[in-house]
């Protein structure tokens, strides 16, 4: 499993046009086999700031399976608007420290 982070820090779109925007795109992800789950996250301190967190079954099944699949292109149209607004996209492996209550 891999994990995408997607941090975008909003100037030109608000953040009720994001999450409408993600409302549809997640819609692909969920259709996506090479898509685990997905969340997305509003800064409390900062309402223009948020992480999209989306878990791949492989980094190579995100960049060859779903970007080369039926999927991506109406995942893209819709949150296409907010590309330019991407602070950063990684993608992360875990590490053995991981905890949750």
């Amino acid at each position: 499993m891999i994990i995408e982070y997607i941090r975008y820090a909003l100037a030109a779109s608000t953040p009720k046009q994001l999450i409408e925007g993600y409302e549809e795109a997640c819609k692909h992800l969920r259709a996506a086999p090479e898509c685990h789950g997905y969340e997305l996250t509003q800064c409390s301190e900062d309402a223009s700031s948020f992480v999209l967190r989306i878990l791949w079954e492989s980094r190579d099944a995100h960049m060859h399976g779903f970007r080369k699949g039926s999927n991506f292109a109406p995942f893209f149209a819709a949150i296409g608007p907010f590309v330019t607004e991407i602070a950063e996209m990684r993608h992360y492996a875990l590490t053995p420290l991981t905890w949750t209550r």
